[in-house]
C-alpha cells in the first residue's frame, strides 16, 4: 500500500512540473529591423515594426544622475535633531533611489557645530545622523543599506562662529559608498 501511495504522489508531482511552453515558438530578428514569431508547424508567422516600440535605456537614468550630484545634506535647528520640512523631498529622493538599487549603500555623517563639549556633540551628530537613517528605512530602504556615523564638531563644514557658519555645521549628510 506505501508503495502504491507512493507512486501516486510520484506521477502527480511529476504531472505538476510539465511546463506549456512552446519551445519550438522562437522569435526571430531578421535583417530588416523586424522581428519574427513564428507559431508551432502551423505555419503563422508575425512581424513587428521596431519603429512602434518604445526603446528601454538600461543604464543609468539621468534622474539618478541627478540624485548623486545634487543636494545631499539636511539641515537641522541648534540643539536639535528634528528633521525639517523642507528636507522631506530630499530624503524621499534619496530613499527612491536607494530603493531602486538594492546594491548600494549609504553612510549618513552626523554633524554639529562648535557649541557642546566633544562627547556632548558626537552624541548629537550620532542623533542626526540616525534620525535621517530611521526616516530612509520608514519610507522603505533596506535596514542593511545605510550606517550612521557622528563626527561631532571634528569635521566643520565652514569656519566661522557666527550664525551663519554654524547652522551649516549643524548637518547630516549622506554619502553614498
Amino acid at each position: 500500500m506505501k508503495h502504491l501511495l507512493l507512486l501516486v504522489s510520484a506521477s502527480i508531482l511529476m504531472a505538476g512540473c510539465g511546463s506549456t511552453v512552446k519551445l519550438d515558438s522562437v522569435p526571430v530578428e531578421d535583417k530588416a529591423g523586424t522581428t519574427v514569431s513564428q507559431q508551432g508547424g502551423g505555419g503563422v508567422v508575425s512581424a513587428v515594426d521596431k519603429s512602434s516600440v518604445a526603446s528601454v535605456n538600461i543604464g543609468k537614468s539621468s534622474q539618478d544622475a541627478a540624485i548623486l550630484a545634487g543636494p545631499r545634506i539636511v539641515y537641522f535647528d541648534y540643539d536639535s535633531f528634528v528633521i525639517k520640512p523642507e528636507s522631506q523631498s530630499l530624503i524621499v529622493a534619496h530613499a527612491g533611489y536607494l530603493k531602486a538599487d538594492k546594491v548600494r549603500k549609504v553612510a549618513i555623517e552626523g554633524h554639529t557645530d562648535e557649541r557642546g563639549g566633544r562627547e556632548y556633540n558626537l552624541a548629537l551628530g550620532q542623533k542626526r545622523a540616525e534620525a535621517v537613517r530611521n526616516a530612509l528605512v520608514l519610507i522603505g530602504v533596506a535596514d542593511g543599506q545605510t550606517e550612521a556615523v557622528s563626527f561631532g564638531k571634528e569635521k566643520p563644514a565652514v569656519q566661522g562662529t557666527d550664525e551663519g557658519a554654524m547652522a551649516k555645521n549643524r548637518r547630516a549628510e549622506i554619502s553614498y559608498r
